[in-house]
């Protein structure tokens, strides 16, 4: 992976997308109300860990783990990783809504297995080990999780008849044969799947498909959001409850509960773990985390604080536009 111009207090915000919250809350039928959908919703039996070693719960505020993934992501399988890792935060005070992205390369420990890229956690032992590499790498208690399935991606975007994105220079990706062109893109569901999934060509490999895929969630709930058509609107929640996943402790009352929560939200903010360098260990090509600027990150999720945070460290940057 190539890492250009990156700096050691990577932050990215983007203001007004319900992005991830519309995903979850219209996993529940909450975009409706509507009883029926929620019972379409897959829970994960023993997706939180048990037992001791987890960080304790501060109290301050809400956090969920989630991953984004070509598989089930409920059902691992022998050499399936999580390829999208977002810690999303919703502060105590209701405010605002923290997106924080980890990049699925990033060289951490991960308990029983050593050091090795975060996103193996998910192949070696599932949400549950993949749940406790985040919480060791930030702190953070985890309280509930949630899983995408990106092929379910093609159905979300066709039933609302596609999205638009915005892309700043023509770019062309070897992987999937695409080529792109600088300007407002309309996509369908096959070319939405290739956009979020692109990370050669992209001077920033897999922190540029980090916005990318940021930048879908933004476009899709937006177009969620200004659909009226009821069919459109039924086509899509059951696309999502299609290929969305929680845990077992996540009732409809947990997404009811949420979802009002989100939508009282005045500002939704994207953040990445800040990053040092690109690596090679054991002939793979990984990231290296700053650990200073991770520390910092995560007692500012600890102490429900991320506002001052990202006041302190600037680099804001829209997911309104990405390469």
């Amino acid at each position: 992976m190539l890492l250009r111009n990156t700096s050691r207090r990577r932050v990215a915000i983007g203001c007004g997308g319900l992005a991830v919250g519309v995903l979850i809350l219209l996993a529940g039928g909450l975009y409706l109300l509507q009883r029926a959908y929620d019972g379409e919703v897959r829970r994960v039996a023993g997706a939180l860990p048990s037992g001791a070693g987890r960080p304790a719960s501060t109290g301050r505020g809400e956090n969920w783990l989630l991953i984004g993934s070509d598989r089930r992501a409920d059902i691992p399988a022998m050499g399936a990783r999580a390829d999208t890792i977002m810690l999303v935060h919703l502060s105590g005070r209701g405010d605002r809504v923290s997106l924080i992205s980890i990049p699925r390369d990033g060289w951490v420990p991960v308990p029983g297995h050593g050091t090795t890229k975060i996103n193996a956690a998910f192949a070696y032992g599932g949400p549950s080990l993949l749940i406790r590499a985040v919480e060791r790498l930030s702190g953070v208690r985890v309280d509930h999780y949630a899983s995408l399935d990106f092929r379910g991606f093609v159905k979300m975007t066709d039933a609302l008849g596609g999205v638009d994105v915005t892309i700043t220079k023509d770019t062309y990706d070897p992987m999937h044969e695409r080529r792109w062109k600088a300007g407002s893109q309309h996509l369908d569901g096959v070319e939405a799947l290739d956009f979020v999934r692109q990370r050669w060509n992209l001077p920033d490999g897999d922190l540029d498909r980090i916005k990318r895929q940021q930048a879908f969630l933004h476009a899709l709930a937006d177009k969620a959001l200004d659909t009226r058509n009821p069919i459109k609107i039924d086509r899509f929640v059951r696309a999502v409850t299609g290929s969305v996943a929680v845990d077992d402790s996540v009732t409809a009352g947990t997404l009811r509960g949420l979802a009002h929560r989100l939508l009282k939200t005045s500002l939704v903010e994207y953040l990445t773990a800040p990053v040092a360098k690109p690596a090679e260990r054991d002939g793979q090509s990984v990231v290296l985390l700053d650990d200073d600027g991770v520390r910092s990150l995560f007692t500012a999720v600890r102490n429900d604080t991320v506002g001052d945070y990202v006041a302190r460290n600037g680099a804001a940057n829209s997911v309104d536009s990405v390469r």
